[in-house]
């Protein structure tokens, strides 16, 4: 395995330890839900919520997929079932994404990767500064709303409430992944660090891999259980076998349809300009609307000083 795919599946392997266990993933064209079950030196056990179907994702796999994508952009809609999965982990690292109907590599600036090019001043913003700006306007509207039953909302509130809770869920994953490598080092077994907001601790999981297929299959033998308990049809390989060949999908897999919501396109520009009449706002406020606005603050605070304190 060469450095690069290492590298890659080191930063795999560790933004998915980083999950909160049962964290709910989603493909990205046919939309089914699974979560990771296991994490071990080589591949991913995943479960499928709508049939739970297991499914392993190998480490070598993930490596081509990103290979193909050096340069390139996928089809979301032309990505063999079995790829999704490996699509789905692959969008968690900063570099991935998908953008329109396409999956795409787009490297990280801040970490030396990418072309450079002439941005505005509302994309040139750390992600830190994304993430403090998103949380604002998605703020801002839940404020604004009369009622925050999704259903009673207008068509362009509900969809801008989309696209900011994506927004801030994404930048907010980055952050979280980095808080948690700088805390590792600060951290010793069986630690807990406390904060104003609550306690962490460091965990040790246990990753498991397969011995090779002939100690596997020694060890079957020796205790009489069948060969054929543990073997089955390999999807990934399923998979290639239906892109290369004259294989029908509906002659080996069952197919179904299910209807989603993509977001598409963000309006940074929009964004930005609300948020400079909001900062405009803020710094208008005199008299007596300012003192209300920091009364109200003040009662926040005491508020939840007491709810901490009961």
């Amino acid at each position: 395995m060469s450095k690069r795919h290492g590298d890659l599946w080191s930063a795999i392997r560790d933004r998915c330890v980083d999950i909160e266990p049962g964290t709910e993933l989603v493909t990205p064209f046919s939309e089914r839900p699974f979560r990771i079950q296991e994490v071990t030196d080589d591949r991913l056990r995943v479960r499928f919520d709508d049939s739970g179907e297991e499914r392993q994702l190998h480490r070598d796999q993930f490596g081509t997929l990103a290979d193909r994508l050096e340069g390139h952009s996928l089809a979301v809609a032309k990505l063999p079932p079995g790829v999704e999965p490996y699509a789905t982990v692959l969008t968690l690292l900063a570099d991935y994404s998908v953008e329109g109907d396409e999956i795409a590599y787009v490297p990280d600036p801040e970490m030396g990767g990418g072309t450079p090019f002439l941005i505005s001043p509302a994309e040139a913003r750390t992600h830190p500064e994304r993430l403090h700006d998103d949380a604002i306007l998605l703020a801002d509207l839940l404020d604004s709303l009369d009622s925050p039953d999704t259903e009673s909302l207008e068509t362009d509130t509900l969809t801008d409430l989309y696209v900011l809770l994506s927004d801030v869920q994404h930048e907010s994953d980055r952050l979280r992944q980095t808080a948690r490598e700088s805390l590792l080092g600060r951290l010793g077994p069986g630690q807990e660090l406390h904060g104003r907001y609550g306690t962490i601790r460091r965990t040790t999981r246990e990753r498991r891999q397969p011995k090779d297929d002939e100690t596997v299959f020694g060890a079957l033998d020796e205790h009489g259980i069948p060969r054929e308990w543990v073997l089955g049809v390999d999807r990934d390989k399923l998979d290639v076998v239906l892109a290369v060949t004259d294989l029908g999908e509906d002659e080996v897999y069952d197919v179904e349809q299910q209807d989603y919501v993509q977001k598409t396109q963000v309006e940074e520009a929009e964004k930005y300009s609300r948020l400079r009449g909001l900062a405009g706002r803020i710094e208008e406020l005199e008299g007596p609307e300012a003192e209300e606005l920091r009364d109200d603050l003040l009662d926040l605070e005491a508020r939840l000083d007491e709810a901490l304190s009961a």
